[in-house]
This record gives C-alpha cells, structure tokens and sequence, in this order.
C-alpha cells in the first residue's frame, strides 16, 4: 500500500508540472473544510486517534494505558460538544479556531469557559477573542485579568463598544509592563481593537480640498509629528500606531481620505480606536470651492518624470525640449484637460465619499473636547503664520519661528506646472569651470549665492505671483562677467526660457475650472445639485451650529444654496 502511494503520488507531481491547473486546491480554501473539521471532534474520531496512537507505540505499552486513554477522550469529547453547543452560533469559526489550539484550550478549559459565559451577551469581544485566539491563550493571565475588570466592564461593555480592547490600554501604554505597544505589531494591534498609543495631543479633522497639503506643511514646521495624510484607514491606523509607538515629541492624528463601501467599516473601527480625550482641529473651506483643486487636481500617479530634465547643459539642450511636456491631471477629459464631469463622479462617490467629516465627529463625539474650526483664508500666505502662532497658544506646542516659510502657496491648482520645472540647474562650461545658475521657488542662503533674478526677470506675474528665483554661486561670478560672449548667451537663453515658462503658466491657468463654471454645472444638471444638496446638508450641521460666521462668510456656497432653492420652489 505503500509502494502504491508513493508511485500515484509521483504520478500527480507529475501530472501537474503539464497541466498545473489539475493541482489540487489547499485543504483550507475548500467550502467544506469548516464543516470536515467538526468531525475531529466527534467521538469516533476521537476514539480512532486513541487506537492509533496505542498501536503505534505497543512497544512502548500503550495497551496498559488504553483504558485511561479513552476515558480522557470521552471526558473531552463532552467539553467540546458543551463548548460547541454553547458557543457555536456565537463565534461560527470556534470549531477552526479550537482545533489548532486543541491541548491549550483543554489545559486552560474551566477559566477560558468562564470568560465566555460571562461575555456570552457580548459579541465584539468572543469575536476577538476567537480570531486571535493564539495571543489569547498565550497570554491568557493577563487577557483573563483585563476581561474580568471593572475598567473593562465599564469602557467597554456597559457602553456596548463595537471594539473592545483585548489588552488593558493602561498597562499598554506603560514599557515596564510585560506585554505593551512597543512589543506589539501595529498589524497585531488592529486586530485586537487596540486603541492608538496615548501620547497624541489632538486630532486634524481633514476635509479634502480645504488646505491638506498646506496645513500638514504648517504643523510640520511647528515640530508636530503627524502621519501621512493619505491611505486607507487601515493604512492611517498602521501609520499613526507606529508614530506613536516610536516617538516622544508633539504628536497629532491626521484623520483623511475618504469611504467606501470596501473600506467603511474600517473606517468606523479607526476612529473608535482612538479613545484620547482630545480637543480637534478642522479646515473649512466654501464647499463649492472645495470642489476646485479636486476636479484640477494634479496626477501624482501620473507625473511624466521621465520627460523632466532637472540638470540643463545650456549650451547642448534646446529650450523647446524642456517646454515639451503635459502637465497631467488626476481627472482628465480626452484631450488631457480637466473636466467637469468630476463634478458628477464625485456626486456619484465613484472614488468614494469624501463627505465624512459629519461620521468622524458622530464617531468622536465622546472622545473631541472641542472643534477648532479654521476658515480657509486663516491658512492662506498672508495670515498663516498668525493663524498657527495662535493655535500653538491654544494647544500648547511650539510656535512657527520664521514667517519666511508660511509665505508661499501650496498644492494651487493655479500653480501644477511648478511640479514640471523646479527647481532646475542650468550650467555651461568655461576653460574648464561649471557655471551653475540655479532656478527654485524657494530663498537659497545669500552666503553661497547671488541672486541674479532681476538680472533676467521682468515679468510682475513670474516675480510676484509665480516667485521665480534665479540665483548664481558667488564662485561662479567672475566667469560670467569676465567674458561678454557668454554673457550674453546666458542673457539670451534665460530671456527664451523665461517667456516659454511665463507663457506655458498663463495657457495652463485657462484650462483651470473655476467655481461660476461648477455652479452653472450644477445649474443645468438638477439631479447632482440635489445630490450636494443632500451631502452637505449632513457634512455641515457640527460647523452650522458652532460657526455660522464661517459658513456665512461662503459666497459660493450662499449661491448653491439659493439655487437649491429656486429649485424647490419649481418642484
């Protein structure tokens, strides 16, 4: 029997390096595994296993042993039918999860029982006991002691919470403790409903569009550690855990991104995980003009970074080669422009359903002290600095030392092509020296180099509105002016580059969407005004209540508003 074995076997590896489509499925992906596993338990089964194992070792005496044997196997036969009829219908995958912790289980049987008769009326809490089940039975002592507490009762269950923590949150926040989160994985963490790491000071309530790449630059700039601003909410939760796990400093929660119907209950568990009594802050925008930089938005994905030459040999590279190139927009038409039909998709939620804010605050209504709401203008250029000096007295972190940094635009739409042309080093070569002018957005320090942009620009829209800087190291000098020729091929390429650049600005702001176009949009389609109308009827009730000046001060939305209007009384 065997040798039979062995020859169909070889048979079948062979047979599927032909055709590895004939390859039998694993045992666990098949539909009736759960089902065939209920047989481990039966008595038979378990009675065939005593058999076996006795012949098996006959050598050994086992024969003297096999009446002990079966009485022990009838003794857990009944445990386990007592445990399955108790708690099957509870926890559907109990049968899985106990017959890969079979002896664990029996050796820990009267306290594990006890457990789940006390919680039997309590479903989040079996659920995560059984799904993880090994941490459960490996630290059993310290899970016991936690889910037998007043603190557990109270926190959790008497307020029937959807995630119950499977570790005292207390002890876990302390290192000295034996299990704590530095020794736990944040994918661990998630699983078992841990709340976030307690040393966070408040939660960013991000809206998308009202200033998210500025605002986080800010908070940055003030030495505040916040996780990134995008992703999933599992992603968020995975991001943050880990911040928080490995710093000391001024932490805060970024809460982003959008739901949908594959990540909504994940987001619901990561804003019941955090559990801090904090206060918030929240950047409002015109919620009409919120819709602009998304239906403008840049293409990250997209972005032609093969096509941009960041390194320009002045003497060999043609101007008309650097000006060769898209600018990619993340919602294009099929000329590669924007379009207004994101208005519609985004009505739809067709990349999901960005108007959150309303279920975050529902989710934190117990955990927020307070909303600092912020309009958008607070964090424009001009009143940025000001604005975070402010809060920095409100929620105590340091404040922002150089107002240098709070002066220039962020993420415009009117701005994408900056992604295409800076910064940029242009250079020629003189008896054997590199003259580098550098070309940025950004102040290079006046110890190591000149600024030579007046020397090139006189365009008011690239000095003040674009901020064009041209600057030439202070080693570089004498070869430009020693030698007249080169100066004024340098004169004239810049003076070629600096047009082609002011040019390729002003043509790409004309395929910008604006506010009066998505208003008249949703003029001429009824049915996604109404959509709006319904989503921010919800998003804005907290902001309505708490800042009515705010929402005052949105002409846009006074506009929207008056349309829905109109509308309703043509009904």
């Amino acid at each position: 029997m065997n040798k039979q074995h062995k020859k169909e076997q070889k048979i079948y590896q062979q047979t599927i390096q032909v055709f590895p489509q004939l390859k039998y499925p694993n045992l666990e992906t098949c539909s009736d595994y759960e089902q065939a596993l209920k047989y481990k338990f039966h008595l038979s089964y378990m009675l065939g296993e005593v058999l076996i194992q006795t012949f098996q070792n006959l050598h050994k005496g086992s024969m003297f042993k096999l009446a002990k044997n079966i009485k022990k196997a009838n003794r857990e036969f009944k445990i386990f039918k007592e445990i399955f009829n108790d708690f099957a219908k509870l926890s559907p995958n109990i049968v899985k999860v106990i017959s890969k912790n079979k002896q664990l289980f029996l050796k820990e049987f009267s306290r594990i029982q006890n457990i789940l008769k006390i919680h039997q009326d309590y479903q989040p809490i079996l659920d995560n006991i059984f799904y993880n089940f090994n941490y459960f039975i490996q630290n059993f002592d310290l899970i016991e002691e936690w889910l037998l507490s007043n603190d557990f009762n109270e926190k959790y269950k008497k307020e029937n919470h959807p995630y119950p923590s499977l570790f005292d949150p207390k002890k876990l926040n302390d290192e000295k403790e034996k299990i704590n989160y530095k020794n736990i994985s944040a994918e661990l963490a998630w699983e078992m409903n841990l709340p976030l790491p307690d040393n966070y000071e408040f939660v960013f309530l991000l809206v998308h569009g009202a200033g998210t790449t500025a605002m986080t630059r800010y908070l940055r700039l003030c030495d505040i550690n916040v996780n990134r601003h995008w992703g999933d909410p599992l992603f968020q939760y995975i991001d943050s855990y880990r911040m928080l796990v490995n710093s000391k400093a001024y932490n805060a929660i970024i809460l982003a991104g959008c739901l949908n119907k594959y990540s909504f209950n994940f987001g619901i568990k990561f804003y019941n995980l955090i559990q801090k009594k904090i206060p918030a802050i929240c950047v409002m925008r015109d919620p009409i003009s919120v819709l602009r930089p998304i239906v403008n938005h840049y293409g990250n994905l997209k972005h032609p970074k093969d096509k941009i030459c960041n390194y320009i040999d002045i003497d060999n590279y043609p101007i008309e080669k650097i000006f060769n190139i898209q600018v990619p927009y993340a919602y294009p038409d099929e000329n590669g422009k924007p379009t207004l039909n994101t208005v519609k998709e985004y009505a739809d939620d067709k990349y999901g359903n960005f108007y959150i804010l309303n279920i975050k605050i529902k989710e934190l209504q117990n955990v927020i002290k307070k909303i600092y709401y912020l309009d958008m203008i607070d964090i424009m250029p001009e009143n940025s600095f000001k604005t975070l000096t402010r809060l920095s007295q409100i929620l105590h972190f340091n404040p922002p030392e150089s107002s240098v940094l709070f002066s220039s635009k962020l993420n415009s739409s009117d701005n994408h092509v900056d992604y295409l042309f800076f910064p940029k080093t242009f250079y020629m070569e003189y008896e054997g020296n590199r003259i580098e002018f550098e070309v940025t957005k950004y102040k290079l320090s006046s110890d190591e180099y000149l600024d030579y942009t007046k020397y090139f620009i006189d365009s008011p829209f690239l000095l003040q509105d674009i901020g064009v800087n041209i600057y030439l190291s202070k080693n570089n000098v004498k070869y430009l002016h020693c030698n007249q020729d080169i100066n004024i091929k340098v004169i004239n390429y810049f003076k070629k580059f600096i047009f082609n650049l002011e040019e390729f600005y002003k043509e790409e702001r004309k395929k910008i969407i604006n506010e009066c176009e998505i208003l008249n949009f949703m003029r001429i389609n009824p049915d996604i005004l109404m959509k709006y109308k319904n989503k921010l009827d919800k998003e804005l009730v907290h902001i309505k209540q708490h800042r009515p000046d705010i929402v005052a001060s949105w002409k846009y939305y006074q506009e929207f508003e008056k349309m829905c209007q109109e509308l309703d009384g043509n009904i």
